[in-house]
């Protein structure tokens, strides 16, 4: 006997009485049941993108035992969730994919899980190994932060016998540090406690105190790079940075006088003036777009290669002119590859993380369409551990030097399963712009 015949023998006889309309209609919903889901509506791409990457965040502050502080590993191998085989990644905590992590989880709705993450980071503003107040270091160790203060990453370099550090990771680049003060601010308007907008605050001093620079274009250079006894200073100027630097100040401008304490007498509106003119003086020199920032004389505007982010991340900034919607269609023209975007203008693959702050842009300038088509492409990237990789392809370049002693252009993006493309993927799914805590428009 046929399981459709078996089904309808289960339907009681007084439906007889319904009417064969009715029965049929049983027997259909029956039968759809049976056979799976083939007949339900798809799940839109953004709300697949956002149950994924929300989940992963989540499992992965729940997997670090305890309720206190933490920081989150950045990369994962390819195959699971654990560390990858090189030292000076695995177990390396960016500063920057956990403040996105932090802004993530809140737009998730986990906040006491984004809570675990903004003490770790509010510790580390407090103190700092080298006496530094409100300086950040651009990577601590993952995991439970029980040590104070909080350690920057280093790693037992087996063959040299000695620990090891990586001048990179112990600097401090200002778009970090920019990034930071944004996280807690999320969590400052998410808790109503004011010790994060204090946190915030004295980020903000301390970029004002050590990287303005009113040469040239004006703004803010790139921090300080280097191991504690020679730092060297960034004299290079980033479009990126200023960007950031634009929404902290804002930020903390629209929230000043909220709580009490010394933080409350700062003036961040001159600061914000300073970015901001930087921000206008390069599209102006770049007609349609955002050149990617100055030469290390930090006068001279850079045309060496093209930034992805400095095109996008402008357009959420609240008080964004209509005309810089231009530097969208400038990197679809520009940064377009392999259905979605490259880092720079060589278009050799798709830069996951970009990918979505892409898909975020056009949500905030209301091209829905044209983010669901990203998010489908930003599916297709989801590694076996839960993270997203960092790029489509094995290597990425970028055009960048990752220091002021690299002989080449030695900044590059590997296909890792990365935290900061997971967390820009929430962020792009759930249409939560970063620089305002808020849900675009």
């Amino acid at each position: 006997m046929s399981k459709r015949v078996s089904l309808l023998r289960m339907l009681p006889r007084r439906g007889e009485r319904f009417g064969r309309a009715t029965v049929a209609a049983v027997f259909l919903g029956v039968y759809a049941l049976m056979c799976g889901s083939a007949s339900a509506a798809p799940v839109p791409p953004a709300k697949e993108l956002a149950q994924k990457t929300c989940g992963t965040l989540a499992a992965r502050v729940d997997e670090v035992s305890g309720r206190g502080p933490l920081f989150l590993r950045s990369y994962d191998n390819s195959y699971a969730p654990g560390p990858t085989s090189e030292p000076a990644l695995s177990n390396a905590a960016f500063t920057y994919d956990n403040a996105l992590a932090i802004m993530a989880l809140t737009a998730c709705g986990q906040r006491d899980k984004a809570l675990r993450i903004g003490e770790a980071l509010l510790d580390a503003v407090s103190l700092d190994r080298a006496g530094w107040k409100g300086r950040l270091r651009n990577t601590y160790r993952a995991g439970a932060q029980k040590q104070r203060p909080i350690p920057p990453n280093g790693w037992w370099d087996a063959v040299g016998n000695h620990w090891g550090e990586d001048p990179y990771q112990v600097g401090t680049a200002t778009g970090n540090v920019a990034w930071a003060g944004l996280a807690l601010l999320t969590l400052g308007d998410a808790t109503g406690e004011q010790r994060f907008r204090d946190g915030a605050v004295e980020l903000a001093r301390w970029v004002v105190e050590h990287t303005r620079d009113p040469r040239g274009p004006g703004g803010f250079n790139g921090g300080v790079q280097g191991f504690d006894d020679a730092p060297q200073p960034l004299t290079w100027k980033s479009t990126e940075h200023n960007t950031d630097l634009v929404a902290l100040f804002a930020w903390l401008g629209k929230s000043s006088g909220k709580g009490s304490g010394d933080s409350s007498g700062d003036d961040f509106a001159g600061p914000e003036r300073e970015a901001r003119a930087f921000l206008d003086t390069l599209w102006t020199a770049g007609g349609d777009h955002f050149p990617i920032g100055t030469a290390p004389d930090g006068v001279t505007i850079s045309t060496s290669t093209s930034g992805l982010d400095a095109q996008l991340w402008p357009l959420l900034l609240p008080k964004a002119p209509e005309a810089w919607r231009a530097a969208l269609a400038y990197a679809e023209r520009a940064h377009g590859a392999d259905g979605g975007f490259d880092f720079n203008d060589d278009r050799d693959g798709m830069w996951v993380e970009g990918t979505a702050q892409a898909a975020l842009a056009y949500r905030s300038v209301g091209r829905r369409g044209d983010a669901d088509r990203l998010f489908g492409e930003i599916l297709k990237e989801v590694s076996p551990g839960g993270y997203l990789y960092a790029t489509r392809p094995q290597v990425l370049t970028t055009g960048l030097a990752i220091g002021p002693d690299s002989k080449t252009d030695d900044f590059l993006y590997y296909r890792r399963p990365h935290l900061g493309a997971t967390a820009w993927a929430a962020l792009a799914a759930l249409g939560w712009n970063p620089f305002t805590g808020k849900a675009v428009p």
